[in-house]
């Protein structure tokens, strides 16, 4: 990875947040959730493992550092999704079984059907905790202001999950791609898919009837303004490697493809005599 893309130490305002969402709780810093540690710095979930580099870990260790004890054992629930992210990310989802997660994990695997019900209900939630939908959701549920920032956020939203470590989404969708009829995927499909429709496919029909954006199916619009970036991000560490082969900013491309997007399906506005304003 360049040195622009590095991620910088833990600011300090973040550290002190987290130990004040401690003290407020009366717990250690490690088992305050990622969510309120953003409610306590006045940002989002998302800009929080953004600023951290993808992970809490950084958190931990920078509160450490500053001699502070972060806190004991998580409970199991998060070793498990953080032992099972890792096992995806580098051995591929088929590594993903309850009991190498409860040896990674340092439980049993009694504990883990306690916690989850099985190891299709633990993958959806790994899979929460690393794409980019709860966030998505969010956005596009709190009565967006316009399409153009709307569109623009989850453009970051996206960028953010896919640079994330562990490389958890790349390797599902890696999956998705080289065996989508496969058994193992069936429940997490079935499971993704509707919930994308009901709240991202719900926003972009609203935004048709309003006039806003052409009159295609909410499939291929979540395909048209995903797929370009998608594929990007997937390929940008192997082309990152070519002699010569200038990668903007990842904040530019997502600018770039935003506007791609918006081009595309965007219709123009009136103007204020009721005539059609030109692009």
């Amino acid at each position: 990875m360049s040195n622009s893309e590095s991620h910088p130490p833990v600011p300090l305002e973040l550290i002190q947040a987290a130990l004040r969402a401690a003290r407020a709780r009366n717990a250690t810093v490690a088992d305050v959730p990622t969510q309120v540690i953003a409610q306590e710095a006045g940002i989002s979930r998302s800009t929080l493992l953004r600023r951290l580099g993808g992970s809490r870990h950084a958190l931990d260790a920078a509160v450490r550092a500053a001699g502070i004890d972060p806190g004991g054992q998580k409970p199991v629930r998060e070793r498990a999704i953080d032992a099972g992210a890792n096992l995806i990310s580098r051995h591929g989802l088929a590594s993903l079984s309850l009991e190498r997660v409860a040896a990674a994990a340092r439980c049993s695997v009694y504990s883990l059907y306690a916690a989850f019900g099985g190891r299709d209900e633990m993958l959806q939630a790994i899979f929460l905790r690393y794409s980019p939908l709860v966030d998505v959701e969010a956005v596009v549920s709190a009565q967006p202001a316009d399409l153009e920032s709307t569109v623009r956020k989850i453009y970051a939203l996206m960028a953010t999950a896919l640079r994330r470590e562990p490389r958890v989404l790349p390797a599902i969708l890696a999956e998705l791609l080289s065996r989508p009829q496969d058994d193992s995927l069936q429940p997490l499909v079935q499971y993704v898919f509707p919930r994308l429709f009901a709240g991202v496919g719900k926003w972009l029909t609203s935004e048709i009837a309003a006039g806003r954006i052409r009159d295609l199916p909410p499939l291929l619009l979540i395909q048209q303004m995903s797929s370009p970036l998608v594929l990007h991000l997937l390929l940008r560490p192997a082309t990152q490697q070519v002699p010569d082969l200038h990668s903007p900013p990842v904040e530019e491309v997502c600018a770039m493809f935003a506007d791609a997007f918006l081009r595309a399906v965007a219709r123009p506005a009136p103007a204020a005599d009721g005539n059609v304003q030109q692009g």
